[in-house]
């Protein structure tokens, strides 16, 4: 039989499915039957959680902080995921995971936080599946900061040098999102989330599409503004986020082999070409999250620009890169679309000089360093992540 056979219903938020399979032959009906699949041993874990109460959180978290050897009573489904989590498969290069992501990390601090906010953050929520998780009671306004907030604690905690070792932030966060997705899933599942209409909540494609949109995604937006990337710096981002996509849960089926943005653009193709178009929560979040975004970089210091200037700006980077979705998101036309090509050109040269000059590439990792060491510095509150593996 065929994996076409072999693979259940689509959810009927699938769209364009025929096409896909040409495409992409069977990875279409991988990304189908992964629609209708969660995270067996994170979702685990909640259960025990809601057990078991306190004494599993406690375990989770002291195993993730000092090691399964720490907990050697664990209860079963927490002693299950902290063996997954620190098993490190073999295709993970330790020297990776102690320069961490020198790829990302390299990229200007502005730049950065605009190719997060107009490139990944926009496309998460083009999801009309995960808009509408995330709406949830509507606080758009004051939960959109919070969000952003969050999101680029778990980011800059997971890139930093050495971030991904056992027990270090970046490693014990990226659990700690993986668990409250498994949350979430529960949450939704028992007040009646529609499956057959939407697929597993945070079901594995899900995962996958976050996890290109901290790849392929932010990167493609750089490319708009003249950061081009090199082979070998392609490679080394891809490898260093197949170990972000392991202990987020997600099937290495997506990821290994992934090693440049060719490969992540035929599997950001899969996703975005099989998904429904954006819709109102759609919209909704992504005007919420151009305020929040658009006010964080007015308020950084020695910002050269107003907070409207900034919103201007992002508004005209994500309709160049989002294109024919950019109506659909509700994203408005900007009056500095016309100096965009000024903006890439000279961009495209700062980035020539980096790669040039002797020792511009190595100073550019530190700035980098030392910005997302100061974000995570400043973001003192607990995050949702945080809060759901402590609390109870």
């Amino acid at each position: 039989m065929t994996d076409s056979e072999n693979t259940p219903p689509a959810p009927l938020r699938v769209t364009g499915l025929d096409g896909a399979r040409e495409r992409h032959g069977d990875r279409a009906d991988l990304l189908v039957r992964s629609l209708r699949a969660g995270d067996p041993l994170a979702d685990a874990v909640i259960t025990e959680f809601d057990d078991l109460g306190r004494p599993a959180r406690a375990a989770l978290q002291r195993g993730l902080a000092e090691g399964r050897a720490s907990v050697p009573d664990a209860p079963p489904a927490v002693a299950a995921l902290l063996d997954h989590t620190e098993t490190v498969p073999d295709w993970v290069s330790a020297d990776l995971l102690e320069e961490g992501d020198l790829t990302s990390l390299a990229v200007p601090f502005h730049w950065s936080n605009l190719a997060f906010a107009g490139g990944s953050l926009t496309h998460t929520y083009s999801s009309p599946s995960i808009a509408r998780l995330l709406v949830g009671t509507g606080r758009l306004t004051s939960t959109a900061p919070r969000r952003l907030a969050e999101t680029g604690l778990w980011n800059a905690s997971a890139i930093l040098p050495g971030g991904l070792l056992r027990g270090a932030p970046g490693y014990v966060q990226t659990v700690q999102v993986r668990l409250l997705h498994a949350r979430v899933r529960a949450s939704a599942t028992a007040h009646g989330w529609d499956a057959d209409r939407w697929g597993v909540p945070i079901n594995q494609a899900d995962v996958a599409r976050t996890w290109l949109d901290f790849t392929v995604v932010p990167f493609r937006f750089l490319e708009g503004v003249g950061h081009r990337l090199t082979r070998e710096e392609q490679e080394r981002l891809y490898r260093y986020w197949w170990y972000v996509g392991h202990l987020l849960g997600l099937d290495g089926e997506f990821f290994l082999g992934v090693d440049d943005h060719e490969r992540a653009g035929e599997l950001l193709d899969l996703v975005d070409s099989t998904a429904d178009a954006p819709d109102e929560n759609s919209r909704a979040l992504v005007a919420a999250l151009f305020d929040a975004a658009g006010a964080r970089l007015a308020s950084a210091p020695g910002s050269p620009m107003t907070e409207p200037d900034w919103r201007d700006l992002l508004h005209a980077l994500a309709r160049r890169y989002h294109g024919a979705h950019a109506d659909a998101l509700g994203i408005p036309e900007s009056p500095l679309t016309p100096v965009l090509p000024l903006l890439a050109a000279a961009e495209a040269k700062a980035r020539a000089h980096l790669l040039q000059a002797p020792g511009a590439l190595r100073r550019a990792e530190e700035a980098g360093i030392a910005a997302f060491g100061g974000l995570v510095a400043s973001l003192t509150d607990g995050t949702a992540y945080q809060e759901h593996a402590s609390a109870g």
